[in-house]
């Protein structure tokens, strides 16, 4: 099997996994909770759309400084509004094809900047070492602070609550297993694909620590290594700001502070992994994480679908944007 039709194959079950989920989400809400949504969101203050709007465009203008400093690391001066450019369009191109941002804002930064691909290619791996420590060290912080979420989880995972109707809930046990068995069932497809042996896992597991290792050590030798460390805890913080303020929207969730804000934003970081842009899966995730504090569940899908929304139209205008931005300001270097 060629990899372009892998790759198809690939994109085509997750995002229909996307979709599959989207639906899961919605499949069994009667016509009291459907109500609910529709009023929650009618009732929404929507003064709160613009700075939330502001926030995320932040986080990815600190991203693109972030990202010029490993770049300058190799001894290249790029231009800041093109690695902020670069980063919404590979965030916008992400939302269509997963992976696929982080090959389009390479290549097309280095059109116009003239840094090798492969160069800018081993910043995004870098980058991807340093945002998966910072996810770990969310969820710790996450459960740190809210001991009482240890038995919450145990008990949406394994076992089934009862709704209000007196029926059984079992999502959070049929999302955890679902999310279990495509794991093995990918890594397995992914080892007999790739004919890979226990061997081969170990070395990759290895390699996986070793990169690890290498990204903490290559912040170590940054020039700007603090500014490095800074602009990260603001990406992170600003994510954080972004699920507070949403709770500020519904005047059911105003009651919710930074604590359950850490809970949004580790169980929809999970949401953003599993799909496509996490179509789906980062409303259904968020829920869940939500109804821990027993909110409903209705108006729980409700800011999970807000939340959504608020970042792929962030990137969806942006990344148009930046599209059209890019080369009218770089027209001098084109020319060149």
């Amino acid at each position: 099997m060629s990899k372009r039709i892998l790759t198809i194959l690939q994109y085509g079950f997750f995002l229909g996994l996307g979709v599959f989920l989207a639906w899961w989400s919605v499949r069994d809400l009667n016509k009291e909770q459907i109500k609910e949504i529709k009023e929650a969101l009618q009732s929404m203050n929507y003064w709160l759309v613009p700075p939330v709007f502001l926030l995320l465009w932040f986080s990815h203008y600190a991203r693109g400084l972030r990202w010029k400093l490993l770049i300058d690391s190799l001894g290249y001066n790029v231009q800041r509004k093109n690695t902020f450019f670069g980063v919404l369009i590979g965030y916008f191109t992400n939302q269509a094809v997963p992976r696929l941002g982080e090959v389009t804002k390479c290549t097309i930064l280095s059109r116009y900047e003239k840094v090798p691909v492969e160069k800018l290619i081993g910043t995004i791996i870098l980058e991807r070492v340093i945002d998966a420590i910072c996810l770990l060290l969310v969820f710790l912080i996450t459960l740190v602070i809210q001991p009482h979420l240890y038995t919450e989880i145990i008990d949406t995972l394994f076992k089934s609550k009862p709704t209000a109707d007196g029926h059984e809930d079992n999502t959070g046990k049929i999302i955890f297993y679902a999310i279990l068995g495509i794991a093995v069932l990918g890594f397995i497809i992914w080892m007999i694909v790739k004919k890979k042996n226990l061997n081969d896992i170990k070395r990759l597991l290895k390699q996986a620590g070793k990169n690890m290792w290498q990204g903490l050590s290559a912040i170590r030798h940054l020039k700007k290594r603090w500014e490095f460390l800074l602009l990260t805890l603001v990406i992170w913080i600003v994510y954080l700001m972004g699920g507070y303020i949403g709770f500020q929207a519904f005047k059911q969730t105003q009651g919710y502070g930074i604590p359950e804000a850490f809970t949004v934003l580790s169980t929809g970081s999970i949401g953003m992994i599993v799909t496509p842009g996490g179509i789906g899966a980062y409303p259904l995730m968020v829920q869940q994480g939500m109804m821990l504090y027993g909110l409903d569940k209705a108006i729980a899908l409700a800011y999970g679908w807000a939340l959504w929304l608020a970042q792929v139209a962030t990137t969806s205008i942006g990344g148009i944007a930046s599209f059209i931005a890019m080369p009218l300001l770089n027209k001098k270097k084109t020319s060149q």
